[in-house]
């Protein structure tokens, strides 16, 4: 059996790992140029889901060496206004645990740190610039991947890993849409020193922001202290990937605002433009704020609109599937997107090493991870655009100011009962850790 991947982002990747350790020929194809191309984000939250699936997918070195590379834990989770004002904090120890374990356990991620893990000793493995056109399927069951070089490449089955805007997806479900919600997150990064510390409220000087302003826009802050020098005697200094690797501490900010109050051409800037227009919208906040994003770095900024995927119908199996965005793009709301798609990673994997061992025929198996994979996926869409709804007030102007204050009142009042705030941490991790819930998630 031979498996070709469309994409190496984080759960195609993930999933070439686990095929490889279980001894499956496996190809992956990725766009990008080179392994250190492009931006990728800059911080990415590995939940309980995503930290068990890389667990049991990765060579247990490469596993060490992942939770070797993370970021420094958080110590609080703040809620303030745009004018610093404190709503709520909680301590990182109130959010549920499994246990103690590096699979059971969050961690602070560089996405660009996360990718070299990745691709790590895969090398023989995932060919760079190499761009999908489209596929065709052949009446030995085989399936064929062509290329806009001309080539092309031959396997059993053919997984689009290929992002939001999946060329896989549009040939073989072109009636699987996407709904943008009308809000558009523009974010960036500022290089973390003594200066920039202090630009941050202090509950989140060693954790994460949530700001929340009168017109209904949202912003958040991440603060990434990395390893580097701190955690040599974890061998970091040998592993190859880290001469591929930039990351440095910096601040991870984002404003998310309407399309109502950004401009049309908002996703088209670039650079300084999109950094001063990032100020623009935050007219009015704290001028600590403002001067953190005016020092960010020009060329790291970025702007997206936010988009959801639509329920789709179930499909027959056949020798084509997806995993990740590429078939259940969801909103940043919970942070629950690449978790998702690396538990999809661990699901693929789990049935084709059956598979593998005459326990199911390979369209059994791809129906029963599509089956399951429907299921916890569309918890994870929905809870993502329900947060994504209720922080969202800037598209609803008539009830947006009263929608905040009812909001900001909310807050405090959690903040002073202890058991609202259990339950809300719980609420935050229902998405992210698929064994402390019942239900879909947890099947």
């Amino acid at each position: 059996m031979k498996v070709i991947i469309i994409g190496g982002g984080t759960g195609g990747m993930c999933l070439a790992h686990g095929l490889r350790r279980a001894g499956i020929d496996v190809a992956v194809h990725e766009r990008d140029r080179t392994r250190t191309s492009g931006l990728h984000g800059y911080r990415v939250g590995i939940s309980p889901n995503g930290a068990r699936a890389l667990k049991a997918c990765l060579d247990p070195a490469l596993f060490a060496t992942f939770v070797a590379t993370t970021a420094a834990p958080y110590d609080t989770l703040a809620m303030v206004t745009e004018r610093y004002r404190t709503l709520l904090t909680m301590s990182f120890d109130d959010l549920p645990h499994t246990s103690g374990d590096p699979e059971d356990s969050e961690h602070n991620v560089s996405r660009m740190t996360l990718r070299q893990v990745l691709f790590t000793g895969m090398e023989d493995v995932i060919t760079f610039d190499r761009r999908f056109t489209h596929y065709s399927q052949h009446p030995d069951g085989r399936v064929t991947a062509h290329f806009d070089d001309g080539s092309s490449d031959t396997g059993d089955l053919l997984v689009g890993a290929d992002g939001a805007g999946s060329p896989v997806r549009r040939q073989y479900l072109p009636h699987a849409t996407h709904t943008e919600t009308g809000l558009v997150g523009i974010g960036g990064k500022t290089l973390l020193t003594e200066r920039t510390e202090t630009l941050l409220p202090e509950p989140v000087r060693n954790g994460f922001g949530m700001y929340f302003d009168r017109r209904g826009q949202f912003g958040i802050t991440h603060v990434m202290r990395m390893p580097w020098g701190s955690r040599n005697d974890e061998g970091l200094t040998e592993w190859p990937g880290l001469r591929f690797d930039n990351t440095t501490d910096h601040v991870s900010w984002a404003i998310t605002t309407s399309r109502s109050l950004a401009p049309p051409d908002v996703l088209d800037r670039t650079d300084a433009d999109l950094v001063t227009l990032a100020g623009e919208l935050s007219a009015g906040w704290d001028p600590r704020w403002l001067e953190l994003i005016a020092t960010s770095d020009p060329g790291a900024a970025v702007a997206l609109g936010i988009r959801t995927a639509d329920p789709v119908p179930a499909w027959t199996p056949s020798t084509v599937t997806m995993l990740g965005d590429a078939i259940h793009t969801m909103t940043p709301g919970r942070g629950a997107g690449a978790n998702t798609a690396l538990r999809d990673a661990r699901e693929l994997r789990d049935r084709l090493v059956r598979v593998r061992d005459g326990e199911l025929g390979l369209l059994e198996a791809v129906g029963e991870y599509e089956d399951l994979m429907r299921r916890y996926s569309s918890l994870a869409v929905r809870e993502s655009l329900e947060f994504m709804n209720d922080n969202g007030t800037a598209r609803r102007p008539v009830i947006g100011p009263l929608s905040v204050l009812a909001q900001r009142t909310g807050m405090r009042l959690v903040d002073r009962i202890p058991p609202a705030k259990r339950r809300m941490a719980r609420g935050f991790q229902k998405v992210r850790d698929s064994e402390l819930v019942r239900g879909p998630a947890a099947t």
